[in-house]
């Protein structure tokens, strides 16, 4: 675990200060989603999203355009779904972890999908008349593929960051994971299927959960932790 059984008194400055940087990124974060929501219930235009297209434009190719279909896949609903489950069936069966992680990784899976399901029904954003030929058939906002991507490869980050793999391989490989988020968001912008404020929001939304199913993980072991000592 990364905090279990750490009193204040023991954390250093720089980690006292990277968990107070933590909670006004996460301020900020539901600051800003909650901006973008306002704007897209008042049915405002706005101009990052122009500029994220001018920008696809001005870099369109049938290369790029098939990249993007094939990085789009790796954060689909048949792709998560069948990613996840065999995740799940490592940490609950296989894994040195508790099975306790399985148990919040398929509550951080679970939720994000009903949260993104609803929010869509909430908002009703049409999608962008930009690329006609590869539309998704819900409500843009927020980006499912965003959200999606946030919890599902954020959970192996942690993964990574918790296990016993040397700070090299962690770093190369975490790198990897986040590159891979990133790219399913901006393949999204590319095809013209989501707004870039729809991707902002999808990665918020699925941060924040997925900060909050990590936090109540380690609490639920930091209490098992305590029950066992007593």
């Amino acid at each position: 675990m990364l905090f279990s059984g750490t009193k204040i008194s023991d954390l250093t400055k720089g980690s006292i200060s990277l968990l107070l940087l933590g909670f006004i990124f996460l301020s900020g974060s539901f600051y800003i989603f909650m901006e973008l929501a306002e704007g897209i219930l008042q049915k405002e235009k706005f101009a990052i999203d122009q500029k994220a297209f001018d920008v696809v434009r001005e870099n369109s190719s049938s290369l790029f355009k098939e990249i993007s279909h094939l990085i789009t896949y790796t954060g689909s609903i048949a792709f998560m779904v069948t990613a996840s489950l065999l995740l799940a069936i490592y940490l609950l069966f296989f894994s040195p972890f508790s099975r306790w992680l399985g148990v919040y990784f398929m509550i951080s899976m679970g939720g994000v999908s009903l949260l993104t399901k609803e929010l869509k029904s909430m908002f009703d954003r049409s999608r962008p008349e930009f690329l006609g030929d590869y539309h998704g058939s819900t409500s843009s906002f927020p980006s499912g593929h965003s959200s999606g991507a946030i919890v599902f490869y954020g959970f192996l980050i942690y993964l990574i960051t918790i296990s016993r793999l040397n700070r090299g391989w962690k770093w190369v490989i975490n790198s990897l994971l986040i590159l891979i988020i990133l790219l399913i968001g901006s393949s999204r912008v590319y095809l013209g299927v989501h707004f870039f404020t729809d991707i902002s929001a999808g990665f918020l939304l699925g941060l924040a959960w997925l900060i909050i199913c990590i936090t109540a993980y380690e609490i639920t072991l930091c209490h098992q932790r305590r029950r066992q000592a007593e």
